[in-house]
């Protein structure tokens, strides 16, 4: 068998090597041209937007079918949009001839930022689910726009009067005195409780005695006396004296209809610092001192007839306690953490305490023999507040967002419930038109009757209103100007003159 040379084997390998090379080459330049086809084929198909976008993706690393993919989603979700933006513009239309409509009768309605909100989406996984989530957005913003033509003539009033400034902190609590003369008391953060005039704002006088931030001002039902709680684990009861200013005319404030649905701004301005009242009065000595509480005390009111005082504490108890003689007379235990307010019953001895244990309990001493106690349980977070209504109902309000109201003989569950995009502080309801104002964590207070409707909010822009927390609000049913105050941690307290009409109050 004849035997290959090794000159000869090795010319072999050397051709093979080339001629594998050369087809390699041709299948390289074979594969581009054919890429180079499909781009161009895909290009003559793209609009101009698109076909900047292809040229972008280019220059990237990613595969071409992954690239073909992602310029067909950015296709569909373009095709969504733009249904969505014909659709705002025949709303726009409609909302248009709405206005033209009511032009005669002097009112309109302003659509101009009707997509502002419509597209909060966040990006799906799939093009249908970012399809639906935008269609599901943009049907609650219409909804809303049709809710917000109903009732418009029948809104109710909202104008603030006078804002209260001269505390250097923040304003835990505020309250309205039950006799002659009406003033309007306020306990601060700063150590000081304050007593103004309502029609004025002067500052008329100073509580200087408690050694921590006031938390809670009460009014004796009878005498000129206040109860003052405080973080110093006390609660004073101290006299004052007046003399009302002489009204001033009050300022041209246009009256502000209070609307649910207005954008009011959350911009913040800065507080500054607040020079307190110079000439102010002050009372610097208690005329009596209630001392059993082992931590904050932080709230306290009169029982009627003022004669025993309640207080209510961290450390978990409240104190009830004779006027005269300083005595404790009983000590109110059962909550299982801290204690967040208390109030009584206007016309009867009973007691409501709230805690952070999201319960609150009511407390009967109407029978001297028996002190029977009752658990209120429907909240899921602190009870920031409960208070009683003339009738026979508790309103209580909580940090989960809710108010129950609930009726003293049906104890198992809440008649009403009112459901809030913000956590309750200390809650009010007037008397007279039975109403309930709700102080938020938001800077807002909204108004609802006693059947969870809602009836108005305060207006709130950069240039009125709170612009910190609202810690408490007070109804003052004497005083024609000014019947609802608040006050927040804004230092400052406001009164405003609220006007509900009968057919609002009645739905």
């Amino acid at each position: 068998m004849p035997v290959e040379s090794g000159t000869s084997a090795a010319a072999r390998q050397a051709k093979q090597k080339r001629k594998s090379h050369s087809l390699s080459i041709r299948r390289t330049n074979s594969t581009e041209q054919e890429r180079s086809g499909l781009q161009r084929d895909m290009l003559e198909g793209q609009s101009p937007d698109n076909l900047e976008s292809f040229m972008r993706m280019e220059d990237s690393k990613l595969p071409l079918s992954l690239r073909s993919n992602l310029l067909d989603l950015f296709s569909q979700i373009e095709r969504e949009f733009e249904n969505l933006y014909i659709e705002n513009l025949e709303l726009r239309r409609e909302i248009e001839t709405l206005n033209d409509r009511l032009a005669p009768d002097g009112q309109t309605f302003e659509g101009a930022d009707l997509a502002k909100g419509a597209l909060k989406t966040k990006t799906s996984h799939s093009t249908s689910q970012l399809s639906q989530k935008l269609k599901t957005t943009y049907k609650a913003s219409t909804s809303k726009i049709v809710s917000s033509f109903k009732a418009t003539t029948s809104r109710a009033v909202c104008q603030l009067v006078r804002e209260y400034v001269g505390h250097r902190d923040g304003i835990w609590d505020l309250s309205v005195t039950r006799t002659q003369p009406v003033v309007l008391g306020t306990a601060s953060a700063d150590h000081t409780a304050m007593l103004w005039s309502i029609e004025t704002g002067k500052c008329l006088l100073k509580y200087l005695g408690h050694q921590g931030s006031v938390n809670s001002i009460k009014f004796h039902p009878t005498e000129q006396m206040a109860l003052t709680a405080s973080g110093d684990q006390t609660a004073h009861i101290w006299r004052y004296m007046v003399q009302l200013p002489t009204p001033q005319p009050v300022a041209d404030m246009s009256q502000t209809p209070c609307e649910d649905d207005v954008d009011f701004s959350d911009k913040d301005e800065a507080d500054g610092e607040v020079e307190g009242p110079n000439d102010c009065p002050s009372v610097r000595v208690a005329t009596t001192t209630l001392r059993s509480h082992q931590g904050v005390v932080i709230a306290a009111d009169w029982l009627v007839g003022g004669k025993q005082v309640v207080t209510a504490s961290w450390d978990r108890a409240a104190n009830l306690y004779d006027v005269e003689t300083s005595e404790l007379v009983h000590s109110l235990t059962g909550h299982d953490q801290e204690l967040t307010h208390c109030c009584t019953h206007p016309t009867q001895r009973l007691v409501v305490t709230s805690s952070r244990d999201t319960t609150f309990r009511l407390w009967d001493f109407r029978d001297p023999s028996i002190h029977s106690v009752n658990v209120f349980q429907g909240h899921t977070d602190t009870v920031t507040s409960a208070v009683f209504t003339v009738g026979d109902n508790v309103v209580s309000g909580s940090d989960d967002r809710t108010i129950k109201v609930w009726d003293l003989r049906n104890m198992r569950s809440p008649i009403a419930t009112i459901r809030t995009d913000s956590a309750v502080n200390r809650i009010s309801v007037s008397v007279n038109q039975r109403i309930i104002a709700l102080p938020h964590d938001n800077r807002q207070v909204r108004l609802f009757d006693m059947s969870g409707v809602r009836l108005a909010r305060l207006p709130r822009t950069n240039r009125q209103g709170h612009r910190r927390m609202v810690c408490c609000s007070a109804w003052c049913e004497d005083n024609a100007s000014c019947n609802l105050f608040s006050c927040g941690f804004d230092r400052q307290a406001i009164g405003w003159n609220i006007n509900i009409p009968a057919l609002l109050q009645e739905k």
